[in-house]
């Protein structure tokens, strides 16, 4: 075993790069063609049922009202029964013609079984799971409390996400349906004052990775890699601590517009805006180059505004 394994560390990381330069060029070719074909052929999202958890605001509430446009059935996750009732009027104002909201907690495993349940009750079925519930951390490792309290962190953006998805595959598997979940552009990227959500986003992407594999073809998973979104989790912290949003910042409407084509395509991975992914490319092949530009913006400019 360990001959095999001398063998593969002298020779497979040459061989890589051979089989890099001569192919990945019609790699991207065929990325190109088939790129082009998803563009013409789009998703019929008509009278399919959707449940989006997090639907009271933000990215959840936007894709919903992209989904309604398209006259898609809607079932809204969220603790907030006050908004979600203002997200469901909308929606059904914008074309869907099926609404229910669905009051509850991700990381409760009885809510969750409740809102699968409560779903297929009065719908039927379920084509679409949309996990987009999350929060986020702006805070340094070092600085909670106690080490607990990072735990709700987990329980909500991963565990509150394999929870509601372990009810709901055998009723996606009939549909041939979707999983689509919102990881983070930081589950690539190191990103300061975030460690645990980071941590998080990063074990949503491996686990639905994985997943992917093991549902394979029955249910198809697209994970969403979203960079800086200027919606109300994190833009009031960033003018609170800074003075003003992240200048980066997209608009929450435009980065929904995105991800509803995205999974209309028939996409596996949308990433938006979508040049983080180079950004991504480039730190898998110099990490240095990414992070040492991150270490200085911390110690210079948010390190500094955290603590005032």
């Amino acid at each position: 075993m360990d001959m095999l394994n001398t063998v593969l560390n002298l020779f497979l990381p040459p061989l890589t790069i051979i089989f890099l330069f001569l192919f990945y060029p019609y790699y991207l070719l065929i990325k190109l063609v088939v790129c082009l074909y998803k563009h013409i052929r789009l998703e019929n999202v008509s009278g399919k049922v959707i449940l989006i958890t997090g639907a009271s605001s933000g990215i959840g509430q936007h894709v919903a009202y992209e989904y309604a446009k398209k006259g898609a059935y809607l079932a809204l996750v969220d603790r907030r029964k006050d908004r979600l009732e203002i997200v469901a009027e909308t929606s059904r104002k914008l074309g869907s013609g099926k609404v229910i909201i669905i009051p509850g907690d991700v990381a409760s495993v009885d809510d969750c079984l409740k809102f699968i349940d409560e779903t297929i009750h009065h719908f039927g079925k379920l084509d679409h799971l949309i996990n987009n519930a999350g929060v986020f951390q702006t805070v340094l490792f070092e600085d909670f409390n106690q080490i607990q309290d990072a735990n709700h962190i987990m329980d909500i953006n991963f565990w509150g996400t394999a929870y509601i998805t372990y009810f709901a595959i055998p009723h996606l598997r009939k549909s041939n349906g979707k999983i689509i979940v919102m990881s983070s552009g930081s589950a690539n990227i190191p990103l300061p004052l975030s460690s645990v959500y980071s941590a998080s986003k990063a074990a949503l992407l491996r686990f639905f990775e994985a997943l992917r594999v093991e549902l394979s073809p029955d249910i198809k998973i697209v994970i969403i890699l979203p960079g800086f979104i200027a919606t109300n989790m994190t833009t009031p912290r960033f003018i609170e601590k800074y003075g003003s949003d992240f200048i980066l910042s997209e608009s929450v409407n435009k980065c929904a517009k995105a991800i509803f084509r995205g999974i209309a395509r028939g996409e596996t991975c949308i990433e938006e805006p979508s040049w983080t992914k180079w950004m991504v490319l480039v730190k898998n092949v110099c990490p240095e180059i990414v992070e040492y530009p991150l270490k200085y913006l911390f110690l210079r400019y948010l390190k500094p505004a955290y603590f005032k």
